[in-house]
């Protein structure tokens, strides 16, 4: 052997050491790791004079081995066989409180996977505050009490124990025991044969209720059925407890009677008191029964039954003690209702018991049947006992029809699925209306809740309508929340609505379909279809995926909003070969008799088409050959680009011309501001006599304090109106024109002319009247007669502090007159 190979091969030995799962002359060694809070009871089963076969520990040996939660432990079995000597019990404790307790019951291994090839059992130690109870919650499984002599199938045993060592019950999962009650002090556990995986499972546990029995056991009995669950007292087959008490409480379902049964009775010899059954039903008092009495037969609603034991003489060698073995059946009163239809004209009832070994017994006017028709225009008696939802299948028939069109209803006819009584265990499973038109007439159908989708794909979770033709030809399925609004059929057709899904329920309130009779229409089927932007419409020839009939037609009138464009796709096309006429497919526009699309089958199609406004969609068969002529066509909306872009254009055109306008605008504003600010000239008073601000009435501040004295603009030519004057009398300017008459200055028409003095004042000015400047071509304001005094207006231009007093600046150029 190489040498790599030998290396190899003590590795593997080495590894399989360390897991320490071997068996070397009678030894076997295992590495255990308990979890947290887990305790491990390692203890020979042996039979007195049996071969020696000790556990160890490292140095401790012995026929137990406790381990805790300390870390890994190697354990040495000295024995060739230790799994037929030793078994193992995995234990953890749980406390309650008044209010809560600090952990629930968790099947895991908890660490003993290297010990699965012993029986092992796993116990929680449980406690709970006298008087009150723990309570564990077996709802999700449920368990069911077995006898001493049964095993349960999956090979997980399951045993309660009440203080001591008092054996409440055995017991398998999955029955009818949903909850249990242990006062004080007790345990739980499963026991699990060797090489058994533990099953993972979690049971609640919680803080019970002040019980005064040794413990609570609840049964929950289900619903619409015959069943029934056997019960053992305390420590079955040995005694009953001495001077206990042990309490059962059923949940019993409406509707339903129930039976008790003692199968197995032992009666103890009794010092003081005797042993009784006493049932506790709530609102109906209190009913107590010896053993050897006859029980209820006949209960109805929830009740308790409490067994009590005497004082017993167990002085006696053999004295027997109590147990005992009872039986609870519940079975469902039968349901009784009357049925009329006399108001549902055209509507029948049809009801088949489906499951023939079932204890469902239907009933008919007193008569039992496996079948049961219930006609329109009649009232019947009905009665369903034991009857599961799935043991009665409830088919509904309506027909609606009329001969003249004249005659068909005015008004839509709503398509609705009718409530059953409440005896019916089941409901309505489909409803089939038959539509029968007038000769030359169309039936119509529309959604009453929205819009209708074609079942190209799968309805889930729907309720799903198929329209099916006279001659069983099915015009296709559909299922709400689409975008056909409504379907035209030439000829006979029923509708068969069913739901596809567990939690679907009818509409309580609504109508399904609404239906109508109107005129006959030229092509075979017409659908109306309003797609929605971006949402693919998957449309679907009549008879898809088999194939349309010979020589019909279909139509689809598709609606194509403004601005809008509607994307076709033939997703899948199949064309015969024809032996007369020719299939077609034609695109027209809604109004106009210009086609945009248009093949035959011998003709090379196109897979795709684009229509900017709404259209019909046109199919006609021929009489095939060989094959046949199916499409499914995929219709999507999208935004027209073509007819955006000049809404663009003409947008970006609107926005331009606004912004000329307003840029006009805004140049003639700032071009007339311009202009009052160039004729903005400082205000010359030629009143001798200022005025003084703080003597008006409406200045009480004094000078210094108010704004009388600043102005927010000044007219030039009011301040040198005097040299205007001036001049004309130095024949400068011609004469002034009248007084208060607005003249535009045009400014001086010799700039080398001398400028002006001021000498003369004006003659009957008002004082603080705007007087405006004259053109040199007019007269101007006559010159006034009086002292020369020239007093300036006290401003912040021209001021002065004493008033009266003529101040002058140096000479200046009218402003504005260049």
């Amino acid at each position: 052997m190489p040498a790599s190979a030998a290396r190899v091969a003590l590795q593997i030995f080495l590894l399989t050491f360390a897991v320490l799962n071997v068996s070397v002359s009678g030894v076997q060694k295992l590495t255990v790791t308990p979890d947290r809070g887990t305790t491990f009871s390692i203890s020979s089963s042996k039979v007195k004079g049996s071969a020696a076969c000790t556990v160890c520990s490292g140095s401790r040996c012995g026929a137990s081995l406790l381990l805790r939660d300390t870390g890994a432990v190697s354990v040495e079995f000295k024995c060739p066989k230790p799994q037929d000597v030793f078994s193992v019990e995995i234990v953890r404790n749980i406390e309650c409180t008044a209010k809560s307790c600090n952990g629930d019951i968790i099947q895991t291994e908890s660490g003993s996977q290297p010990l699965m090839s012993f029986n092992r059992t796993f116990t929680w130690n449980l406690t709970a505050s006298t008087p009150q109870a723990f309570r564990i919650d077996f709802t999700k499984t449920g368990l069911r009490q077995m006898k001493p002599s049964e095993s349960c199938p999956d090979k997980h045993t399951y045993t309660l124990q009440a203080t001591g060592t008092v054996a409440i019950g055995t017991y398998c999962r999955t029955g009818a025991i949903s909850s249990a009650q242990v006062l004080s002090h007790g345990r739980f556990s499963v026991d699990v044969p060797a090489n058994q995986k533990l099953q993972n499972a979690r049971f609640d546990v919680s803080t019970g209720e002040e019980i005064k029995s040794l413990a609570k056991i609840k049964i929950t009995l289900p619903e619409w059925t015959s069943s029934s669950t056997e019960l053992l007292s305390p420590n079955y087959p040995d005694s009953f407890p001495d001077d206990d008490l042990m309490e059962w409480e059923f949940q019993i379902p409406d509707k339903h009677n129930t039976a008790v049964q003692f199968l197995s009775l032992t009666q103890p010899r009794c010092l003081k008191k005797e042993t009784t059954a006493e049932y506790h039903n709530k609102g109906r008092g209190s009913l107590v029964l010896k053993l050897t009495d006859a029980q209820p037969a006949k209960m109805q609603g929830n009740f308790a039954l409490t067994l009590r034991n005497c004082e017993m003489d167990r002085t006696r060698a053999n004295s027997p003690g109590l147990s005992l073995i009872f039986k609870v059946s519940a079975a469902s009163s039968p349901a009784v209702c009357s049925v009329d239809l006399r108001k549902e004209k055209g509507l029948s009832l049809y009801i088949e018991k489906m499951k023939p070994d079932s204890d469902c017994e239907m009933k008919m006017n007193s008569v039992t049947r496996r079948e049961i028709t219930v006609s329109s225009d009649s009232v019947t008696q009905l009665s369903f006992q034991n009857c599961l939802p799935e043991d009665v299948q409830v088919t509904a028939r309506g027909v609606i029809e009329c001969l003249q069109l004249k005659d068909c209803p005015k008004a839509p006819v709503p398509l609705a699925v009718p409530a059953l009584p409440s005896c019916f265990p089941a409901p309505v499973n489909t409803m089939t209306w038959t539509l029968h038109p007038p000769p030359h007439g169309t039936v119509e159908l529309w959604s009453t809740n929205g819009t209708l989708r074609q079942a190209v794909r799968p309805c889930n979770n729907s309720i799903v309508l198929n329209v099916v033709e006279d001659d069983g030809i099915s015009l296709g399925k559909f299922c709400p929340q689409g975008a056909i609004e409504k379907l035209q059929i030439h000829t006979n057709v029923s509708v068969t609505a069913f739901r596809m899904g567990d939690n679907v329920s009818w509409p309580s309130s609504q109508s399904l379909l609404t239906a109508s009779f109107s005129k006959m229409i030229s092509e075979s089927y017409i659908f109306t279809v309003s797609p929605k932007k971006g949402v693919p419409v998957l449309l679907a020839t009549p008879g898809w995926p088999e194939g349309m009939k010979s020589y019909s037609t279909v139509s689809w009138i598709v609606f194509v909003p403004p601005k809008m464009k509607a994307l076709l796709m033939f997703t899948k096309l199949n064309q015969p070969k024809c032996s007369n006429r020719h299939t077609n497919i034609k695109v027209q526009s809604l109004g106009s008799l210009e086609e945009m699309y248009s093949r035959r089958e011998d003709e090379p199609a196109e897979l795709k088409i684009t229509a900017h406004e709404s259209f019909y969609l046109n199919m006609s068969n021929c009489m095939p050959e060989t094959g046949s002529f199916s499409v499914v066509t995929q219709i999507t909306l999208h935004n027209d680009k073509d007819m955006l872009l000049p809404i663009i254009l003409s947008v970006v055109a609107a926005l331009l011309v606004i912004t000329v306008i307003v840029l006009a605008v805004v140049c003639v504003v700032i071009r007339k501001k311009k202009q009052k600010l160039d004729h903005q000239v400082s205000i010359y008073n030629p009143n001798p006599n200022g005025y003084n601000g703080a003597s008006l009435r409406g200045f009480p501040k004094s000078r210094e304090d108010n704004e009388s004295h600043i102005y927010s603009t000044i007219e030039d030519t009011l301040v040198y109106t005097h040299l205007l004057r001036r001049g004309e009398e130095m024949g400068i300017y011609g004469e002034v024109g009248e007084v208060d008459t607005y003249q535009a200055f045009t400014g001086p028409t010799d700039q080398h002319k001398p400028p002006l003095s001021m000498g003369s004042a004006t003659e009957n000015l008002d004082v603080g009247v705007y007087q405006p400047f004259v053109p040199v071509s007019q007269q101007g304001p006559p010159v006034p007669n009086r002292p020369p005094s020239n007093a300036m207006v006290d401003n912040e231009l021209y001021g002065s502090e004493v008033l009266g007093q003529e101040v002058l600046g140096p000479r200046m150029e009218p402003e504005g007159g260049n």
